[in-house]
């Protein structure tokens, strides 16, 4: 597993519902009523991972960055 996540929110997808601002303050936050990564990589953290699979439009992925393997959201 990698040492770093790559945080990617598409804002043509994102419906601003604040669910990942809400499920994660410390990594999302909403910018002009769309989702923003508060940081492009970060460390592991399984509520990164919980905050995508709530995303109900799946505007947020959580790739690998050794190897851009998918992460979240979790089918």
């Amino acid at each position: 597993m990698s040492a770093t996540w790559r945080i990617g929110v598409n804002s043509r997808r994102c419906i601003g519902t604040s669910i990942c601002a809400g499920t994660a303050p410390e990594h999302f936050r909403l910018v002009d009523g769309l989702s923003a990564p508060r940081a492009e990589v970060v460390a592991p953290d399984e509520v990164v991972i919980d905050a995508a699979d709530s995303c109900p439009v799946e505007a947020i992925t959580v790739r690998d960055t050794s190897d851009d393997r998918l992460i979240a959201p979790r089918e």
